[in-house]
This record gives structure tokens, sequence and C-alpha cells, in this order.
């Protein structure tokens, strides 16, 4: 697990300008975040599309993520629907 250590002034003012930046990124069960480009994408996350501002961001999250269930409870009801 990553440990949080906060930035000092200069590391702080060195990220600014990529502080309004960030990734979407996605997860095995694809679910969606958003995660600032100057930090590492954490382990099982990928990015998705372009770094773009905080704001649009979420604007495709919210466009694109229409079914907030994991990916593997679809799987498996779509799997029982279809045995039934």
């Amino acid at each position: 697990m990553d440990q949080l250590v906060p930035l000092t002034d200069t590391q702080s003012s060195a990220h600014q300008s990529q502080s309004d930046s960030f990734w979407v990124v996605k997860n095995h069960e694809e679910q969606y975040s958003i995660w600032p480009t100057w930090r590492q994408v954490p382990l099982g996350w990928v990015c998705v599309g372009q770094p773009q501002d905080k704001e649009q961001a979420l604007n495709w999250i919210e466009a694109n993520w229409t079914d907030m269930r994991p990916a593997s409870l679809r799987r498996w009801l779509e799997e029982t629907a279809n045995n039934g």
C-alpha cells in the first residue's frame, strides 16, 4: 500500500502546473475514478484516454460509467439469467 507523504513547498510548486490534470482510471471490475497525472497510477488501475482537467474527467466518467455494478456481478447476473 502506498504511504502518503506530504509534499514540500518546492515539490508542491513543481507539481502545480500538473495539479489540474487528471487521468480517468479503470480497475479490473470496470470501476472508474480520477487520478492526478503527477502521481503514479496505483497497481490494478489503468489509464483511459488522455489527461484532462478535473471537470472534464468527471464528466467523462458520468457519461460513460452508466452501470455502477462491478463487472464480475454483471457477468454473474447474465450467466444466471441465461442458465435460469
